[in-house]
């Protein structure tokens, strides 16, 4: 992924939630060169990956296949008392038709609440038992096994159950609860607009604990065409003093 189109995602992202009056948090905005004054005042924000992200997921079509990102808050998997905090808040854009491709979760618990704009088509399949234990080989980056079970669920407190491949729609003001182990993809319903969403769920580690159907990149590597003007939370080793806290 190119960093124009990060520069670019961003952006616009930071223009619609303005016309849209979804204030960010000061750390949004900060440049470069303030990332590389970061002192211990602000360590939360590397060491719990606040901030900014921007994938494409390695389909090298972010307006095709990609995600925009904006954590709020989290907790931590590795530095549980330093950080007891054990939620996480993200705004999560999806562009008019983009897709979210197939993954689930082995520890993170999730809600995804659809804050305004456009509708949201969710897809959902259980996984197999061998491949939600498989952490390991999953981590790797081997492809992924659906179960042909159906998927129950909660829509707004209200249960919901449906058949493996089964989709949900949420409309603005709607929201689904995902448990860990259970597959999801999804896409902005073309021609309804952008889809503003917020997740809410248990500590969150993107570095970890995401298990796609098929290999794919979470964390995209940068081609540095232009300088950066937001950073991402990768890059936060290479822009500042700080580093992430990790797995013993």
């Amino acid at each position: 992924m190119k960093r124009s189109k990060a520069n670019e995602a961003i952006r616009y992202v930071v223009d619609a939630l303005k016309k849209a009056q979804f204030p960010l948090p000061p750390f949004a905005y900060y440049t470069p060169e303030e990332w590389k004054r970061l002192d211990e005042t602000e360590i939360e924000l590397v060491e719990n990956m606040l901030g900014w992200d921007v994938t494409d997921f390695g389909s090298g079509d972010f307006d095709k296949i990609g995600l925009t990102v904006f954590t709020f808050r989290n907790g931590n998997f590795h530095a549980k008392d330093k950080y007891p905090k054990p939620y996480a808040e993200k705004m999560l854009y999806v562009m008019d038709g983009q897709i979210l491709p197939y993954h689930y979760h082995w520890e993170k618990r999730e809600d995804i609440i659809n804050r305004g704009g456009g509708n949201l088509e969710i897809t959902l399949y259980n996984s197999k038992p061998e491949d939600y234990a498989d952490v390991e080989g999953g981590r790797a980056g081997t492809p992924g096994r659906f179960d042909d079970t159906p998927v129950t669920t909660t829509v707004d407190g209200r249960k919901v159950t449906v058949p493996a491949g089964g989709k949900i729609v949420l409309k603005p003001g709607q929201s689904i609860s995902l448990d860990p182990g259970q597959y999801h993809m999804w896409q902005g319903i073309p021609g309804t607009g952008d889809v503003i969403l917020f997740e809410v769920s248990t500590t969150n580690d993107d570095m970890i604990d995401n298990r796609f159907y098929k290999a794919s990149e979470r964390i995209p590597s940068l081609e540095e065409d232009v300088p950066a003007q937001y950073l991402i939370f990768a890059d936060y080793p290479q822009y500042t003093k700080f580093t992430f806290i990790q797995k013993d």
